[in-house]
């Protein structure tokens, strides 16, 4: 019973690292990945959690050209805005 208690007392109190909108760390790195491709890069702690994918604010791409993208659940590109 005391290893129960352990148990949901260490999920409850790891939640709020979950919940802050921010990516877990194999995402990140496939993000990271994909924006290679494109001769992108970014800070990924300018990678936000959304409800339908992945906001990435500040993505800087070949020629110095800054970028707001969205992305997906599946990681693929549905918008691109200048900034």
């Amino acid at each position: 019973m005391k290893t129960f208690v352990l148990v949901v007392a260490s999920t409850v109190l790891a939640l709020p690292a979950f919940a802050d909108g921010h990516v877990d760390a194999e995402t990140a790195a496939k993000i990271e990945a994909y924006l290679a491709s494109v001769e992108c890069q970014m800070d990924t702690d300018d990678i936000e959690v959304e409800d339908d994918g992945y906001d990435l604010d500040d993505v800087i791409c070949k020629g110095g050209d800054q970028f707001d993208i969205k992305l997906d659940k599946d990681l693929n590109e549905v918008s691109r805005r200048a900034e």
